[in-house]
């Protein structure tokens, strides 16, 4: 028997498959490598595939059963708002249509148990400051409307057959587990602004004219190893049977600023760095912090990790890359 996790060769993905490594767990991996890479995943089996691609039911479908899958965690999925703002029929057709593929070949293999990657853009510009999961979804992107349809879809083949599912509905997840898992897509914040100090430019803050204290946007923060078990206490429930609630937020229920997150890399990284400050992005609501009651309750998570911790964690972990970023000897 064995788990399949689609972009598990991703930055979450790939903390997902070492923690089960870890617990013994067989790990299927299905990636097509476009920011992924294949040495993140140890001596998980590789099947290469794109999952949007219509080629895939049939490939994901023969890897079920060859490998004798018991069930998916699925994260591979486009997840730029900004960019899907300007693309939003490939958005639909990247996030929806790689997911349908992914249930289709689960329904026509038997495969009942989904632990879904799903994101808190699916709420959009909510009207309190701590969201719980009852809220209205009403997201204002392409990106959070793929997200809420992938509910949508699997809600509706759990009415059509059997589909044993939760949806993790992921706030801003950052740092590093491990110092060879740093996140390589850049981005995400974090990574974004480390990548432009690797560079040899300037960081920018999108937005500075929102209505929270500062003025720029405020987000929940996660630890993207309590994000992983996060999966692993999902995982454990479905084993257990149907749980009580089907979408569940991953978060710390605390906000930190755009420019509370430079402030941190700057003490962090000993580096007074210079910012640029930027017209706002598309489709960036002003704050979204998310209520971590229910995952607490039923499924018995919580956060252990706090900002200033994931910000160690991700700049060690790009210290220790081949981008090595070189702070000026007079920093300040």
């Amino acid at each position: 028997m064995s788990i399949l996790v689609t972009g598990g060769a991703g930055y979450i993905g790939a903390h997902v498959v070492r923690l089960l490594q870890e617990r013994g767990e067989k790990v299927v991996v299905v990636d097509n490598l476009s920011t992924g890479r294949a040495e993140r995943i140890g001596d998980a089996t590789l099947v290469q595939v794109d999952v949007a691609t219509d080629a895939a039911r049939v490939q994901l479908a023969n890897a079920m059963v060859d490998e004798d899958v018991t069930a998916v965690i699925h994260f591979a999925a486009r997840k730029q708002v900004g960019e899907s703002v300007e693309r939003p029929a490939w958005y639909y057709q990247q996030n929806v249509g790689g997911l349908a593929n992914v249930l289709m070949a689960m329904g026509e293999t038997g495969v009942d148990r989904m632990i879904f990657s799903s994101s808190a853009a699916v709420y959009g510009m909510p009207a309190v400051e701590v969201v719980p999961e009852d809220a209205v979804c009403r997201p204002i992107n392409p990106y959070g409307e793929t997200k809420l349809i992938g509910e949508w879809m699997m809600a509706d083949c759990e009415k059509a057959w059997g589909l044993n599912w939760i949806g993790l509905r992921y706030f801003n997840v950052a740092g590093a587990g491990w110092v060879d898992l740093a996140d390589p897509a850049c981005l995400n914040l974090v990574p974004m602004v480390l990548d432009r100090l690797a560079k040899g430019e300037h960081p920018k803050i999108f937005g500075t004219d929102y209505p929270t204290p500062d003025g720029t946007c405020i987000r929940d923060y996660i630890h993207v190893m309590d994000l992983a078990e996060a999966h692993i206490a999902a995982m454990d429930v479905l084993e257990q049977g149907v749980p009580a609630h089907r979408s569940f937020n991953v978060g710390t229920g605390m906000g930190t600023s755009v420019r509370e997150i430079i402030d941190g890399l700057r003490r962090v990284s000993g580096w007074d760095f210079p910012v640029d400050e930027v017209d706002r992005r598309a489709g960036d609501p002003p704050k979204l912090i998310g209520d971590p009651l229910s995952i607490g309750v039923d499924l018995g998570w919580k956060a252990n990790f706090g900002v200033e911790e994931i910000l160690t964690s991700a700049w060690d972990a790009w210290q220790s890359g081949p981008r090595r970023i070189e702070v000026p000897t007079n920093p300040a």
